[in-house]
């Protein structure tokens, strides 16, 4: 025996395949005709089943969704007052980092006008305070050698 309990392979049984024959439907003699408007109704549909019930029923179309109502135009002059106030806003960000800028800028220079004083005044410093170089009318005196010289010239 096979698993699906038949005594034959599954290939060697035949398979048959039914397919639903629709049936015209049936339109009553005895009924009066009633004036409906068209499109109320929906049309009937049978199919006959392979095992020969009948199953009646409506056709059931698509739900159509409902038109989107159109936007209201935006008059130019609200187009041109929101560009205007967005220009607005970007002229002043933009005076304001020109502004930021310069002021970093001076800022700068006078950080090095400073240094450049403080170098020079150092080097100034230096040359009056170092005692190389014996020039006229200089006095040098050397504690540990008791050595005193005075206008004393070199040549």
């Amino acid at each position: 025996m096979h698993p699906d309990h038949s005594p034959h392979a599954p290939a060697e049984r035949a398979v048959e395949v039914h397919q639903p024959t629709p049936m015209t439907p049936a339109v009553p003699m005895a009924a009066p005709l009633v004036p409906i408007q068209p499109g109320t109704v929906p049309a009937v549909a049978s199919v006959v089943l392979p095992d020969g019930r009948v199953v009646t029923g409506y056709a059931i179309e698509p739900a159509k969704p409902q038109p989107v109502a159109a936007k209201p135009a935006v008059s130019r002059t609200a187009v041109n007052v929101a560009l205007g106030g967005v220009g607005f806003l970007a002229v002043c960000g933009g005076l304001l980092l020109l502004t930021t800028f310069i002021a970093a800028l001076a800022a700068l220079v006078q950080q090095l006008i400073i240094l450049a004083a403080v170098i020079f005044g150092g080097w100034i410093a230096v040359q009056v305070f170092s005692g190389r170089g014996h020039g006229e009318g200089e006095t040098t005196v050397n504690i540990r050698k008791a050595v005193i010289k005075r206008n004393h010239f070199h040549s």
